[in-house]
């Protein structure tokens, strides 16, 4: 063959290939392939921003009941992200009376105080895993502090979720050690709820207890205890999984183009509006999982009822018939959409949390170690499901 054979063009998102740079094989399935099936692992994708942007905010025909990745099943948990309206609109409503933006504003000044306690731990030293250090402890400490999770616990809980997500090269059936991790993390919730039960704190879990909305008939609405439970569940996975993410891969951007580092270092105002171009960029989140509850037509190609689709976010946000130039990194680019936190009725309830937790660790990392290095021949990747662009060991040079 010649040198300009051009490979078949495949997409798995379990492969490590892909975790590593899926960029490349994204634009290939925009160009090529804007409806690409899988027949080996069952599902069809969307990849172009408009067609991701239709079918996040169409419920009706991409289910999320099904579950958000490809292989799960319908959960016996019930958590708003595999729910579709009206159960979704409902529970969204109870958690939303405790889980209010006056509470996550309230967390600055706790936030900034971890991060003051971690740059102490670091030290005097030359350098140090950012990973271990920062961003894997911030989001669970932080969650962990509003739900009044004990200290002593929320190393446990943080080991428990990464085990959970691990997926080995090209499977997406969870090995033994993350089923393992996610019976041991349900295990750990239940006596949590009850201690708050017992003795209501001023803390999150103690406000979902108490929260309420008027039925029609007059009658108060509560969570139930398996609601709970879930919602528990989820803030203290997907809310320490996908910000962690994202803080190792922003510290790695920022090093790789360090005219844009320059930039937030310079002028710390620049960093909230940034965090949006990074989560543009390369969300932690690169896809979402669906189910078409009918026979849909696009591109050409049919997708039959029942089918998984996933919503490729991560290829949708550098799609260059939305935006100008999206491989470029641009700290100022005047931004006012992306689909890194979702949209419609599944926008992230932890938006403004995440980036909160974000902007205050990168002004104290920014102010503290502007022209850090990044010794990347040691640095490490994830290799999970969904949530899979990111850092298991980041070693940085100060």
């Amino acid at each position: 063959m010649g040198q300009s054979a051009e490979r078949v063009l495949e997409y798995n998102p379990f492969s490590y290939d892909i975790h590593d740079d899926p960029y490349p094989t994204y634009r290939r399935l925009r160009d090529e392939a804007p409806v690409y099936h899988n027949p080996e692992l069952g599902f069809f994708t969307l990849s172009r921003w408009d067609d991701v942007w239709t079918a996040t905010r169409d419920w009706e025909t991409f289910s999320s009941a099904q579950g958000v990745t490809i292989e799960h099943g319908k959960s016996r948990i019930p958590m708003m992200i595999l729910m579709d309206p009206p159960d979704h609109a409902r529970l969204r409503g109870l958690v939303s009376r405790a889980f209010t933006p006056k509470r996550i504003a309230d967390m600055e000044p706790a936030i900034r105080e971890l991060m003051h306690q971690y740059a102490d731990a670091v030290g005097k030293a030359a350098e140090f895993d950012a990973v271990e250090a920062i961003a894997n402890r911030l989001p669970m400490d932080a969650i962990s502090t509003m739900l009044g999770v004990p200290e002593g616990q929320r190393e446990r809980l943080r080991d428990l979720g990464n085990r959970m997500s691990f997926r080995e090269p090209g499977n997406p059936t969870p090995p033994t050690s993350a089923r393992e991790a996610s019976r041991e993390f349900a295990a750990e919730i239940p006596p949590l709820i009850e201690a708050r039960r017992r003795e209501p704190q001023d803390d999150l879990i103690s406000a979902l207890l108490a929260a309420e909305v008027e039925r029609e008939d007059g009658q108060a609405d509560r969570l139930t205890p398996e609601e709970l439970f879930g919602f528990v569940q989820l803030l203290n996975f997907a809310g320490n999984e996908t910000t962690a993410k994202l803080l190792s891969t922003a510290l790695y951007w920022l090093w790789r183009y360090p005219e844009q580092r320059q930039i937030l270092a310079d002028e710390p105002a620049m960093i909230a509006p940034a965090i949006e171009e990074m989560l543009r960029y390369d969300t932690p989140s690169q896809y979402q999982g669906r189910v078409a509850t009918r026979d849909v037509e696009l591109h050409g190609v049919r997708i039959p009822e029942g089918s998984r689709v996933l919503l490729v976010t991560g290829a949708a946000n550098r799609d260059e018939r939305r935006f100008d130039d999206p491989d470029r990194l641009d700290v100022r680019r005047d931004l006012s959409t992306h689909l890194s936190f979702g949209w419609g009725h599944h926008l992230c309830l932890g938006k403004s949390l995440a980036r909160l937790e974000l902007r205050v660790a990168l002004e104290a990392i920014l102010s503290q170690w502007p022209e850090y290095e990044i010794e990347i021949e040691r640095a490490e990747r994830i290799h999970g499901g969904n949530v899979q662009r990111g850092f298991s060991k980041l070693p940085l040079r100060v």
